[in-house]
């Protein structure tokens, strides 16, 4: 049986000698490092790092973990050891766009993405058929400004039901609470178009459209309480042009938002993702 493999994702303040250090510790516990990525960034001062890698004999994760502490702790390092195989249990929410959950879905149960979905939610019923057809629970909670916190401490006890380590907002046309937002700051991705020049509001490819744009996009970020501003993951264009009906843009643009969604959450559940402050590391 080959020898499990493991992730080592590590932050701390940048200073001589840390890789040497990790290194080192990891090959005293017998560790063969298959992989390593490192960014040192001179404006936060900060270095940041992921090792790939397996033990012979195996090790089991708890007493790597226990091993590596004192280490992480003389570093005053952000980090984390887990095996590399170890799904994270995502919940998607939805409205009535389902062109990013089909993706997903399809992405996630043809084992491409290293990831669990429990629990589907969308404040619309339309999108139930799809779930049931992949076999995962769908649940309408449905939204209105006046029920807005009924809502929301419904989605808190889905996401502790089912111990979810990251929410997806598939083109779920809704904004979380500044409350809830800074619950699971770093827990939550967003998918929404991007224009140059950009358009806000109803039917976006429409106003595009109508100003004859020449690039769509798409950007995936992580939720903060400041709409479409938190630390950017990925991001793709397409270029269009004037033979393009709106709805070529519209398919042009959906296309572009599941192929960048679906990256940024492999990249985030390959732990490839760091934050940065209002920027991220990633390792690609």
């Amino acid at each position: 049986m080959n020898a499990p493999e493991h992730l080592l994702v590590l932050s701390c303040p940048d200073r001589p000698g840390i890789v040497a250090r990790v290194s080192t510790t990891l090959f005293e516990l017998g560790a063969d490092i298959a992989e390593s990525q490192q960014f040192d960034d001179p404006r936060s001062g900060q270095l940041f790092l992921r090792m790939r890698f397996t033990v012979t004999p195996a090790v089991p994760l708890a007493d790597l973990q226990a091993a590596f502490a004192h280490v992480g702790e003389e570093l005053g390092a952000t980090w984390q050891i887990r095996d590399s195989t170890a799904p994270h249990r995502t919940l998607i929410m939805v409205s009535k766009f389902g062109h990013c959950l089909n993706d997903l879905l399809f992405r996630w149960k043809s084992g491409q993405l290293t990831m669990d979905i429990p629990a589907i939610v969308s404040n619309h019923p339309d999108l139930e058929p799809l779930a049931r057809s992949y076999g995962v629970p769908f649940h309408h909670v449905p939204i209105t400004p006046e029920t807005k916190p009924q809502a929301e401490a419904r989605l808190r006890e889905l996401v502790a039901e089912h111990d979810i380590d990251l929410v997806v907002l598939a083109r779920y046309m809704q904004v979380l609470s500044d409350d809830l937002s800074r619950e699971l700051s770093g827990r939550v991705i967003n998918i929404h178009h991007s224009f140059l020049p950009s358009f806000k509001g109803a039917k976006p490819y429409h106003q595009a459209f109508g100003r004859g744009v020449k690039l769509v996009g798409a950007t995936a970020h992580y939720v903060t309480a400041d709409l479409d501003e938190g630390p950017i993951i990925e991001q793709d264009v397409i270029r269009v042009d004037h033979r393009m009906t709106p709805e070529d843009l519209v398919r042009a643009g959906e296309e572009c938002e599941a192929r960048v969604l679906s990256r940024a959450l492999r990249w985030h559940c390959e732990s490839r993702v760091f934050l940065n402050g209002d920027r991220t590391v990633v390792f690609s």
